[in-house]
């Protein structure tokens, strides 16, 4: 079966809410959040400073449009 990841067609996107003291804080730790949980190609697409900290939505590109499709290796089983 491998990894799940290795089923996903094209992205995975996480929304969450860090505290932080800043905008500019909230953003380097969704990044550093991206990274700490290996996840590859990862932008931040939104994020909202607001009271204690941000709400963030970052997406993490597992698969671009004409990459190797796992899935497709074993006859889309």
């Amino acid at each position: 079966m491998g990894k799940a990841t290795d089923h996903v067609l094209d992205a995975i996107d996480i929304e969450t809410f860090l505290i932080c003291n800043s905008a500019e804080e909230g953003r380097k730790l969704a990044e550093r959040l991206l990274v700490e949980m290996n996840l590859p190609r990862g932008d931040v697409v939104f994020l909202e400073h607001s009271g204690p900290g941000a709400r963030v939505r970052l997406r993490a590109y597992i698969h671009h449009p004409g990459d190797h499709y796992l899935w497709l290796e074993d006859g889309g089983k």
